[in-house]
């Protein structure tokens, strides 16, 4: 049977050795500093001042843009962020938002114009849904439904690794962490490629190939139900990883193809190198923190959790996908 896929294989060249840089880190070498940004006295005058503005000059949801505003200190918490995601350690964590002070519906719309200072929204579900909510639903982990949805723990990844565009960015707004668990943590991709290529480069040389990656529903009735891509590649001197094995792992048994052994011998080892402890940093997220993250070039880990019992407690994170390339629909495809 041929199977039907969305090709990505454009993506597709030679291995490249990893260059010297700051992206490729070990979790020793990183410090607080490299990440974390605070949310400053004149920020938080400038959040208060768009609070009471929005509550008093309603707008149907996502409508407001960030040009219409003066907001200088926020321009600048959001240019730190985004200056560690690009040159930094990839990462950025901005602490914290005044949640307990106004509506959570004001809250969104403030993150939402903070987000745009890092780049334009684009749909994060093929329904075009900008504002995704990151929460168990109490589904099983199947075909079809997010691991985003559950409570099960992900594995080192990165967003929508199955797309035709690849967000550049993804960023968390934490209402509510979880009673325990839903522990993050990041690890630099430049450095797992390192280490693939000083103690497995065979193995390396078939994740710059092809393999079927599972779309996890999110594509038109009757689209292929699988992405044909590399797990590495390359846009200019930036890594462009696609990286997530359970993906590629659901995407076989979606195809129903047998995966060949040099890939799943390369899933394993890529799995061996994301399980020491010493290339991953963890930072949890707590309530009123935003995180972000260059999600070609970092992955991110998400522990199994235990929720509230509360429903009104229960973990819920708000996301925002950011890609310049490409419309701002889902596949980001033009007319």
């Amino acid at each position: 049977m041929t199977v039907h896929y969305l090709d990505c294989t454009a993506e597709v060249g030679p291995v490249r050795q990893i260059p010297a840089s700051r992206r490729a880190w070990l979790a020793a070498e990183i410090r607080e500093s490299d990440w974390r940004i605070s949310v400053s006295d004149a920020m938080r005058l400038e959040i208060d001042r768009l609070a009471g503005f929005i509550a008093t000059n309603p707008l149907q949801n996502l409508q407001r843009r960030v040009s219409d505003f003066s907001l200088a200190h926020c321009a600048a918490a959001m240019k730190g962020m985004k200056d560690a995601m690009d040159g930094g350690v990839g990462f950025s964590v901005l602490d914290r938002m005044p949640m307990d002070d106004y509506p959570i519906e004001i809250m969104i719309e403030i993150y939402w114009l903070l987000g745009q200072l890092i780049g334009r929204p684009v749909a994060q579900k093929w329904n075009g849904e900008m504002i995704y909510h990151v929460r168990d639903t109490g589904q099983a982990y199947q075909y079809g439904v997010r691991g985003s949805h559950t409570s099960v723990e992900l594995v080192f990844h990165t967003d929508n690794a199955f797309a035709r565009m690849v967000p550049d960015y993804v960023g968390l707004m934490c209402r509510y962490p979880a009673a325990s668990g839903g522990v993050s943590r990041f690890c630099s991709l430049y450095t797992v490629h390192r280490r693939m290529q000083e103690r497995y480069p065979e193995q390396l040389e078939r994740l710059y190939r092809p393999m079927y990656f599972d779309r996890q529903k999110e594509h038109a009735e009757g689209a292929p139900r699988v992405c044909l891509a590399p797990y590495f590649s390359w846009r200019g001197d930036r890594l462009n990883a696609r990286a997530n094995s359970s993906l590629v792992r659901k995407g076989y048994e979606v195809a129903n193809e047998e995966m060949d052994p040099a890939l799943a011998a390369a899933l394993d080892a890529i799995d061996e190198i994301c399980c020491s402890e010493e290339i991953w940093y963890e930072a949890p997220l707590e309530r009123g923190q935003i995180q972000y993250l260059n999600n070609h070039e970092v992955g991110h880990y998400r522990s199994g959790f235990r929720d509230h019992p509360e429903p009104e407690k229960r973990r819920h994170l708000f996301r925002l996908w950011h890609r310049e390339r490409g419309s701002a629909c889902y596949d980001g495809e033009y007319f």
